[in-house]
């Protein structure tokens, strides 16, 4: 059987590579929003942020070689609304920490 270069690159094309970090942006992505009332879900959702960045340049660069940019897409979305639920609460913590602080410090 001959096999020319032309027919090997296709093969090639045809067997599509999953993203990198995908499956794990994925789940940061997930966790971000499920642990968003606390501190923990802005850290993994920075985390997921992060760690797209490789992927969707990636897929960018030539998407017929890569399979996975559903998951690696939605997993970048649930990061940014994780850290954005994170960055309130955090601001939501330290307004009324500091309210409260303030009315302790009143009453004495």
């Amino acid at each position: 059987m001959h096999c020319t270069n032309q027919s090997l690159i296709i093969k090639i094309k045809m067997e599509k590579q999953q993203l990198p970090n995908a499956t794990a942006v994925l789940v940061l992505g997930i966790c971000s929003i499920v642990f968003g009332c606390f501190f923990v879900g802005l850290i993994l959702g920075i985390i997921g942020i992060v760690l797209s960045g490789k992927g969707r340049k990636l897929y960018k660069d030539d998407p017929t070689l890569y399979d996975g940019y559903g998951s690696l897409n939605a997993g970048f979305i649930m990061s940014i609304v994780g850290t954005c639920l994170g960055g309130l609460y955090t601001i939501y913590f330290i307004i009324v920490g500091g309210t409260a602080l303030s009315m302790l410090s009143t009453m004495h």
